[in-house]
């Protein structure tokens, strides 16, 4: 082995420029796998976080259309402590109501929170533009598109109107913005005892949203779920309601990885073709070598050692430069207010795998001028010169 290291070393820095040449293929195609892989997990990443991150997961809502969840507290409760894979729990009471500003009404969705989880589920503290997240007694938080289309400020004092003619005033004690123009004109936030009160229902919830630790496994922590909840409630989740969502983040798996199998493949082709023909090039020093008694399976260890090597080379600056070149496309693709388009995601086991997976192929690519050197008679060689 110590033999067969020393002699791949030599053929190696004997032809510096050849096995440049093979270390810059194998790094290019590693750079590939690393900035494709990165880019799509970046992107699922961001799409499953804006689709599913900001919102519910899992929404617990009574089965018969129009009724309410009783006893939310202990079912929030119960579900929370079930060791279900369940991070965040917070009952909600929705009602459909008007803002009245002046002569102006405006259609909204009032949304009473039971639980400071909320602020985590929806991320509310991110999004605020002014005031504060959760409201207190009597006071509510507003989306930016309504608030600017009211002409609406912070600390204003506000009318909330129901289908029934009832009227509350309250103080608006914060604006936030989610970055989508439908929530910012319809929620209007506030605390689930003032919902309850402004509309008369009671103690009661419309639904207990929750987030799952794992997303991915919404589907099988809902059908856990359905099996301690009482008959009357029902789960949903995101996955049954998002299917769509779900096919294109499978098919940008499968595309990144065709890429990058083709791209393995192409790289094995050309470690091959090219040390098969270092074969025929040092075939003349291969002769005196076996002449001189080395036996078939150490000249052939030599092409493996060499493609090893190679690899070795190859997929370290096939990281770097596949970590440059990542780093650069979200220094230069932007979004107007100068984010990211795709955020870095650096996946270190990934690139451990990808590095690996390229020494590997090497290592198998040399296989065949491997078995090729092993077949060369040192006495026809030496005889041709």
């Amino acid at each position: 082995m110590k033999t067969a290291f020393k002699i791949a070393w030599r053929f190696l820095t004997a032809s510096k420029g050849q096995s440049l040449l093979i270390a810059i293929g194998i790094a290019v195609g590693v750079s590939v796998q690393v900035f494709i892989g990165s880019l799509i997990s970046g992107l699922q990443v961001e799409l499953v976080d804006s689709a599913i991150g900001r919102n519910t997961q899992l929404t617990v809502t009574a089965r018969d259309r129009g009724d309410f969840v009783e006893d939310y507290q202990s079912v929030a409760a119960s579900l929370e402590g079930a060791g279900l894979g369940v991070k965040l729990v917070s009952p909600v009471l929705d009602a459909s109501g008007f803002l009245r500003v002046g002569q102006d009404d405006y259609p909204i969705l009032l949304r009473g929170f039971a639980s400071r989880n909320a602020d985590g589920i929806y991320r509310l503290t991110e999004a605020l533009v002014s005031g504060g997240a959760l409201p207190g007694e009597g006071q509510v938080v507003l989306g930016l598109n309504l608030a600017q289309e009211a002409g609406i400020s912070e600390m204003d004092t506000v009318t909330l109107a129901t289908p029934r003619g009832s009227t509350r005033d309250v103080s608006v004690s914060g604006i936030y913005d989610l970055k989508t123009a439908a929530l910012n004109s319809r929620w209007v936030l506030a605390d689930i005892a003032l919902v309850q009160a402004a509309f008369g229902y009671g103690d009661v919830a419309s639904a207990i949203e929750m987030q799952a630790e794992d997303p991915f496994l919404a589907d099988e922590i809902a059908l856990k779920m359905g099996g301690i909840l009482p008959e009357n409630l029902k789960v949903d989740n995101w996955k049954a309601q998002n299917e769509q969502l779900l096919s294109g983040l499978n098919g940008q798996s499968v595309s990144s990885l065709m890429i990058q199998v083709f791209v393995l493949v192409s790289v094995v082709l050309a470690i091959a073709s090219v040390l098969a023909i270092s074969v025929m090039q040092k075939s003349k020093q291969l002769g005196i070598l076996k002449a001189m008694g080395i036996r078939d399976g150490a000249a052939s260890l030599i092409f493996l050692v060499e493609g090893f090597l190679l690899g070795i080379a190859g997929a370290i600056l096939g990281v770097a430069l596949g970590l440059g070149l990542t780093y650069a496309f979200t220094r230069f693709a932007l979004n107007p207010d100068g984010t990211p388009v795709i955020a870095l995601l650096v996946d270190p086991q990934f690139i451990i795998i990808s590095a690996l997976v390229a020494v590997a192929s090497a290592t198998l690519a040399s296989l065949i001028p491997a078995r090729r050197s092993a077949r060369l008679d040192p006495m026809e060689v030496i005889k041709n010169g």
